[in-house]
């Protein structure tokens, strides 16, 4: 099944629940990057308040210039809240979703590259009873506020899927797992953190490497997406699919949008 297989399967609503499944798992799974929609709606603030004082001081400002600090404020303030919907809601709604369309058998065994809080990791073990299920993660706060192995395990626990799912501390650029050893490998919103292309391109040449034959690859990310479409089409000589995942997870606004990225080894 490719990315296009997927994406016939996405819808723009405000679902909490896909098929038998909920949207998002029990536990908290804090914010991505949490000072971006901190900046965002700071500023947005910032520049409301500004208009004010402008608009009342004596003689008051240019009328334009009132417009201005309006107008910026509220794109800020418009802004921040797209960002924390797309993380707190958004991003499940995606990846619901997408495990939904790849029609698991239910027996699986599935990496969750940069796996965080355990989000995604719970979905594939709540979508694989008879499965298993890896996180691996360096547990960077940067990159996900409060995030950490025991607040993984917490959430684990809270799902009751703590049995099928165990939870690494590894780089993905440098997996430590044997060859062919998974069915799925999923990473969401993880290898664009890796700042270098080259390291980037790791950590998909890692993602190939223990992905067994007939294995899926589905990555759901932002920025560097048609890099991650060119490097995996030429490992693998396969066709690679891209999909833009729309308004539910944009990260501020349409400049900063996902996508998702799919394809299967054959060989």
């Amino acid at each position: 099944m490719n990315i296009r297989t997927l994406g016939a399967g996405f819808s723009e609503g405000y679902g909490v629940s896909v098929g038998a499944h909920r949207a998002r798992p029990a536990g908290s799974y804090g914010w991505d990057a949490a000072w971006v929609p901190i900046f965002w709606l700071v500023c947005g603030a910032a520049c409301l308040i500004g208009a004010v004082f402008s608009a009342s001081a004596d003689p008051p400002w240019n009328i334009i210039a009132v417009l201005y600090l309006t107008l910026l404020g509220l794109l800020f303030i418009a802004g921040g809240l797209v960002y924390l919907r797309a993380t707190l809601r958004g991003k499940f709604e995606v990846w619901a979703e997408t495990l939904d369309a790849l029609g698991l058998r239910g027996d699986e065994d599935a990496l969750d590259l940069g796996c965080g809080r355990g989000a995604v990791a719970i979905m594939l073990a709540e979508r694989m009873p008879g499965g298993h299920v890896t996180g691996i993660d360096l547990w960077h706060s940067r990159d996900q506020s409060g995030n950490s192995i025991a607040n993984a395990q917490a959430n684990l626990a809270a799902n009751g899927v703590a049995d099928r799912v165990e939870l690494v501390t590894g780089d993905m650029t440098a997996l430590p797992f044997a060859d062919a050893s998974f069915d799925v490998v999923t990473a969401s919103m993880a290898i664009h953190n890796i700042h270098a292309a080259g390291g980037r391109e790791a950590a998909l040449r890692e993602a190939l490497r223990v992905l067994r034959i007939g294995g899926r690859l589905v990555i759901v990310d932002i920025s560097a997406t048609k890099q991650y479409v060119r490097i995996l089409g030429e490992l693998t000589g396969e066709s690679v699919s891209r999909v833009p995942l729309g308004w539910r997870m944009w990260w501020t606004g349409p400049w900063m949008s996902t996508a998702l990225v799919s394809t299967t080894r054959t060989r």
